[in-house]
């Protein structure tokens, strides 16, 4: 092989390789979930796991694991959702993306969406100076949705004992 055409297969190989790096569209960066395996949180709980469940009979049940390497104990099979209890008694649930609601509102959300699936949805303002997202809280008796978003998109989904979401977001807590 001449030093000619070796210095232009090189060519074309660093052009192709160079077209082929870059930013990827932000679409194409995360996996998406298949649709049958995104968990959904609802004013209940989830799957296997209620609200008002004992911190003991969940680690009995083997839901409950505290051997992860995590801030927190975790729900089997559900990675995604940090589990709050206060006093032996599951209170919160701490959502993260793919966890949905059941009407399909999840981290990424537009606020649009919490607004039209929760019309009497009130509002919370994250106190000046901190670096807090602002909250949408949806009540339906004793239970609430708290969503918390930037102004456009919702960041974090929170379900569970309405008094308890609202109470984390004025204290500012985080399940780590």
């Amino acid at each position: 092989m001449k030093l000619r055409q070796f210095g232009f297969i090189a060519a074309l190989l660093l052009a192709a390789s160079a077209s082929g790096s870059g930013v990827m569209p932000p679409d194409t960066i995360a996996v998406r979930e298949p649709v049958a395996s995104v968990s959904v949180v609802d004013l209940d709980g989830v799957a296997d796991v209620d609200f008002g469940d004992s911190e003991s009979e969940l680690t009995r049940r083997g839901i409950l694991r505290t051997d992860v390497d995590a801030c927190g104990p975790t729900l089997a099979g559900h990675d995604e959702i940090s589990p709050i209890f206060i006093e032996d008694r599951l209170v919160l649930l701490w959502a993260g993306d793919p966890v949905r609601t059941p009407e399909g509102i999840a981290a990424g959300s537009p606020v649009a969406e919490v607004r039209a699936s929760h019309p009497t949805v009130r509002e919370l303002q994250a106190p000046q100076g901190t670096y807090r997202f602002d909250g949408l809280l949806a009540r339906d008796g004793d239970r609430a949705y708290l969503f918390l978003h930037d102004g456009q998109t919702v960041r974090k989904v929170i379900a569970g004992y309405a008094d308890w979401a609202h109470r984390l977001f004025i204290e500012g807590h985080a399940p780590c």
